[in-house]
């Protein structure tokens, strides 16, 4: 087994080391050596690919289809993405120079914050949020500011991003908003979205908008985007990961104004070179006629979320109301304190149940636990019977 040279040691890239790996990865990781536990941790479907969906892939590797992509992404894929855009948003993305093939919504944020961050230009991330952005911004050369917004409900007002404009983030480059977000499920409305693009374009931001989860959302609440609003200083990041059970294929997009989707394409490239051919004709098969795919997964979800909120309200768990995604940010009950480490930790052991602590998604998170209920109802109701008796064990100790 290679030893690195003693010499080569301490020049690693610090800027990579300083950055922590996933504790929300870590954490999950942690806990699942404990048997018999139920685990709400990971933002994965256990939903199956549709089989319409595999079956293109397999037909496509069967026709010999292995050769370099376009570093832009497949016609059949970019003319998918861009019908889909049309049709669901009423906004049009040219798939010859509008829209990039990327691997996930992952490299979709890697790519896109290259292309837009000079060394240390600040990026606004309004908080809790998917941990993973800091690294990536860091990673980018930026600087992430976290902005606190637990205290109107877990949305960001346009309010709050004009102070916060005026101080800690003065002269920042961007934004990037996660909408459903993750991990509160929480759904910007119209309205909201139009008061903060006014607050955007004043301060002359790039916005990046995460829609991974536009497709799931609850009780009637429907997706909007900043796309709509403010075309010309949005990029759509998304892809097809949560909405069709494709999360191991790992195909996402970014769409924008084809002057900047130039450097995309370019840092896109270099980075990967181009997106797997078969995963391409796949996704593009899931967006032609996949509608009836997601409207039956949002079914299925909305019915888990009853099942997870309900059980969780009546254990003294309170919450914004989730809206989309597959995810509950509840707030631990008063008599187990504020330590949301300590209390996922003690759950998972003696309950056997697996959430994340809610600090490992910024400020904002203390005091609060994720939970993911993309998971079977089986699993659902137990966890749920296992909280409560977890709950009424405390209860009877003290």
């Amino acid at each position: 087994m290679p030893t690195l040279a003693k010499s080569l040691s301490n020049t690693i890239n610090k800027k990579i080391n300083e950055i922590p790996k996933s504790e929300i990865r870590a954490f999950s990781n942690k806990i699942s050596q404990i048997p018999g536990i139920i685990k709400l941790t990971v933002g994965e479907p256990d939903l199956q690919t549709p089989e319409r969906i595999k079956r293109a892939a397999i037909e496509d590797i069967k026709s010999d289809d292995s050769h370099y992509a376009p570093e832009a992404g497949k016609k059949e894929y970019l003319n998918a993405v861009s019908r889909y855009l049309d049709d669901s948003l009423g906004v049009y993305y040219n798939p010859d120079n509008e829209i990039c093939a990327t691997v996930g919504v992952t490299a979709a944020l890697n790519v896109a914050l290259m292309s837009v961050l000079n060394p240390g230009d600040k990026v606004i991330v309004p908080t809790p949020v998917w941990g993973v952005y800091f690294g990536i911004i860091k990673m980018a050369g930026g600087i992430p500011v976290e902005v606190e917004t637990s205290e109107d409900n877990f949305i960001l007002t346009a309010k709050h991003l004009k102070q916060v404009m005026e101080n800690e983030g003065k002269g920042a480059k961007a934004i990037v908003i996660t909408d459903p977000s993750n991990p509160t499920g929480r759904v910007y409305d119209k309205e909201e979205l139009e008061q903060l693009a006014k607050v955007i374009t004043d301060y002359n931001l790039f916005a990046l908008s995460d829609e991974i989860y536009a497709e799931l959302t609850y009780n009637d609440k429907k997706h909007y985007s900043l796309s709509q609003i403010i075309p010309e200083r949005t990029l759509i990041l998304s892809g097809l990961s949560k909405s069709f059970a494709m999360t191991g294929w790992r195909i996402g997009y970014i769409a924008g104004p084809a002057e900047i989707m130039k450097t995309v394409v370019k840092v896109s490239s270099f980075l990967i070179t181009s997106v797997t051919d078969n995963v391409q004709i796949a996704a593009a098969k899931a967006l032609e006629d996949g509608e009836q795919d997601y409207e039956e997964a949002r079914v299925i979800y909305e019915k888990r979320l009853h099942i997870i909120q309900t059980g969780l309200e009546k254990n003294g768990f309170t919450m914004a109301t989730p809206e989309g995604a597959f995810y509950i940010f509840a707030k631990i009950p008063e008599h187990f304190g504020s330590d949301d480490v300590a209390f996922a930790t003690d759950l998972a052991n003696k309950a056997k149940v697996g959430v994340v602590p809610g600090s490992y998604f910024g400020e904002g998170g203390e005091g609060y636990v994720r939970l993911s209920y993309a998971s079977s109802e089986e699993h659902l109701r137990t966890a749920v019977d296992r909280i409560t008796n977890y709950v009424d064990d405390v209860l009877d100790k003290e």
